[in-house]
């Protein structure tokens, strides 16, 4: 069964930084295409950053040039860096394949950006 934990939300000041990070375990991590996803409230979930299993990578304009993410196959983890956080960053992260599979969505990672 293949299982998705994301963690290292928070609550942080405009202009801070968080780093998230998504373990996954059942599946074989390093031949999976990945993404971060975030949905705020009343909103419909986005894509925010994805990385292909060569390591490339791409992002929505929103985050470009201050998010960045980054896989480690060794350990099955996918990393989100946020930096420059600001308050329209605010939602719940989620991690999954890129694209997603819907039995694959975790509970997420709360983010809340304070301005």
């Amino acid at each position: 069964q293949v299982q998705l934990v994301e963690s290292g939300g928070g609550l942080e000041q405009a202009g801070g930084s968080l780093r998230l990070s998504c373990v996954g375990s059942g599946m074989i991590f390093r031949f999976a295409a990945m993404g971060w996803y975030r949905q705020a409230p009343g909103n419909q979930r986005e894509l925010v950053a994805t990385i292909t299993t060569a390591g490339g990578t791409n992002y929505a304009d929103s985050v470009k040039g201050r998010f960045t993410i980054v896989r480690d196959n060794v350990k099955n983890t996918v990393y989100l860096q946020m930096n420059s956080l600001k308050p329209e960053d605010t939602a719940v992260y989620y991690c999954n394949t890129r694209p997603p599979i819907g039995a694959y969505w975790g509970q997420g990672t709360q983010v809340t950006v304070s301005s």
